[in-house]
């Protein structure tokens, strides 16, 4: 009986969806600390986009391929009344994959523009953001994450 139960907890694993994208990895492109009310407003972070994981793996409605460790990590002290956005800015078409403080998972495929990527919380909570940009294929780009409050 015993053996039954184990082949079947294996078996409920092994069927679940894999999240290869880890939090708890140090980010690429490094960390950023920001405050309602931050100046210079936008702050950027280059970055090169994309990666060998499709992101769809990670929520429903996500797109491009992006790396397992975040791109960049955002510490966020909110309080403020504007909105926290977060856009890319690149040549190539370019993806925003965000782990919120909450937990969740956003997503976007270009609503910034042309063929930019753009994220807007507007009661932006406290926390950790876990950032990676994507791109469409297998290749890389170069890309900038800007911060801002500024629509």
């Amino acid at each position: 009986m015993k053996q039954i139960l184990g082949l079947a907890a294996v078996a409920v694993l092994m069927s679940a969806p894999a999240v290869a994208q880890d939090v708890s990895r140090s980010p690429s492109f490094g960390t950023v600390n920001l405050s309602a009310g931050f100046t210079p407003d936008p702050r950027t972070v280059e970055v090169v986009a994309g990666g060998s994981i499709n992101a769809s793996n990670t929520a429903s409605g996500c797109n491009g391929r992006i790396a397992s460790a975040p791109d960049v990590r955002v510490n966020w002290n909110g309080g403020g009344s504007l909105p926290l956005v977060f856009r890319t800015r690149s040549s190539s078409d370019t993806t925003l994959v965000i782990n919120g403080p909450d937990g969740r998972w956003y997503c976007d495929d270009d609503s910034g523009g042309s063929l930019n990527a753009r994220v807007v919380f507007r009661n932006a909570t406290s926390g950790q953001y876990d950032i990676w940009i994507g791109t469409f294929g297998e290749q890389t780009a170069p890309a900038t994450l800007v911060i801002t409050e500024l629509q």
